[in-house]
């Protein structure tokens, strides 16, 4: 039986967010926006199928996967790149590749206790962001 990743979930903190945005080649004036928000995860979960709502004040963004099943991903509004996106279950984690432009780009969604973690990676950055359910 797969972890329970339903809920919504709130921006805690945000590590290396700036290295992350800048290995994605986001500009400037994006960047300092982008690193005073306080995103909000809503995460519905039927199974291996997932649908995540990320919103904050600047942009809003949709990711609808079934685990196992490789689609490609329009980053339309983060860094507007096309990539094949494959999200698979090891263990209790959900691992995200993204093949693309950038190489070893990717996320890795888990839970601890009332805690979602988040580690996003591109190039030689990571960002570790914690999220508390609402």
């Amino acid at each position: 039986m797969p972890v329970d990743f339903n809920g919504t979930w709130n921006l805690v903190s945000n590590d290396n967010f700036e290295g992350y945005m800048v290995a994605l080649g986001i500009d400037f004036a994006t960047r300092k926006i982008a690193k005073m928000l306080k995103p909000q995860k809503v995460i519905k979960q039927e199974g291996d199928s997932f649908y995540i709502h990320t919103t904050s004040t600047f942009r809003d963004y949709v990711l609808q996967f079934k685990v196992g099943e490789e689609f490609e991903e329009d980053n339309k509004g983060l860094d507007n790149r096309k990539c094949k996106t494959l999200i698979t279950w090891e263990n209790d984690k959900l691992v995200c590749v993204q093949t693309g432009e950038k190489k070893n780009r990717g996320w890795t969604h888990w839970l601890e206790g009332d805690d979602l973690h988040l580690e996003l990676r591109c190039e030689n950055q990571v960002c570790r962001q914690v999220f508390k359910r609402a």
